[in-house]
């Protein structure tokens, strides 16, 4: 059976077949994992979807899994929770949580990215598995990493609280730290995925570990009643779950026949002394009045501090 996902370059558009790359050999830009979507459209459906349990893996056909795939573990599948009392603070009818708090093993988000990388990483053959990470990511490769019989090993900076990962070394996988911030780690997992045969999620197996990110905008557009959300604020770390929310998951199933038409607006926010996506205050301001929607202006604005706004 003809696969339906492959590797695209973001900024050249070339394309590669599915294995354990994360740049383009010409251009250098970051590989992202592409679709057939011809075949998606004489496949998937709402109603197959909604006879599937209620977890990431329902949503298998619009997700890089092998064939013959079987998750070891429900993921995901997390409850979209109304607020009440910040809503009418705010002045917004409908405003919701997506609780990722209870995601299962590791109580992150992060659950939902090691899971498509990990079915990946079997896909590609690898033994060792493992990540660069300063917390949540570490915890949740390990979790995986030891249901599913992989050797673990996570790499993280010298100066990590102890407490950030102490599940980690509960779940029994080995932890390196390196003298250096998290980018001279990062740096050193790069080395060692080329060197060694070893499937680093963030680094080599990054295109599919990215995907998981996209479940949040499946699950979110479903629990809505299949109607996508005007406007979505994701608080902000790397970049990753926003861009990948933003390019693929309600615009994915909008096109695929399983939502509304268009897309929400994404809207990220971060701590006001750790914008480094926003860059200087003035940017913050002008990003913030952006929003076409006073009261999402004034949330987001309360997000990138006092006065921006």
């Amino acid at each position: 059976m003809k696969e339906i996902y492959f590797l695209r370059c973001r900024e050249c558009g070339k394309k590669y077949p599915n294995q354990p790359q994360s740049y383009c050999e010409e251009c250098f830009a970051p590989l992202e994992v592409s679709y057939d979507y011809e075949a998606l459209r004489q496949t998937a459906s709402r109603e197959a979807v909604s006879r599937r349990a209620f977890n990431m893996w329902r949503y298998s056909e619009f997700l890089p899994l092998p064939q013959g795939f079987t998750p070891s573990q429900p993921i995901g599948g997390t409850p979209l929770v109304k607020s009440r009392k910040l809503g009418e603070h705010l002045g917004v009818k409908n405003l919701y949580f997506k609780n990722d708090a209870v995601c299962f093993p590791s109580l992150s988000f992060k659950d939902r990215v090691v899971a498509t990388a990990l079915a990946a990483a079997r896909r590609f053959g690898f033994e060792t598995i493992g990540c660069s990470s300063t917390g949540n990511l570490a915890n949740a490769v390990a979790a995986q990493g030891a249901q599913q019989g992989f050797d673990t090993c996570v790499f993280i900076p010298a100066d990590l609280e102890p407490a950030k990962i102490l599940n980690t070394a509960v779940y029994g996988a080995r932890i390196v730290r390196i003298n250096g911030n998290y980018d001279h780690v990062n740096r050193l997992c790069t080395q060692i995925a080329d060197k060694f045969r070893w499937g680093l999620v963030n680094v080599n197996l990054r295109p599919y570990y990215a995907e998981g990110s996209k479940t949040h905008g499946y699950e979110i557009a479903e629990q809505l009643g299949w109607e996508l959300p005007d406007n979505v604020v994701v608080p902000m770390a790397g970049g990753s779950a926003g861009e990948v929310l933003r390019r693929s998951g309600h615009r994915m199933l909008a096109d695929r026949g399983c939502g509304e038409t268009g897309a929400a607006a994404i809207y990220t926010a971060k701590a006001e002394h750790d914008c480094p996506v926003a860059g200087d205050r003035e940017s913050r301001r002008r990003a913030v009045c952006s929003a076409p929607d006073s009261r999402i202006r004034r949330l987001v604005g309360r997000c990138f501090g006092p006065g921006d706004h």
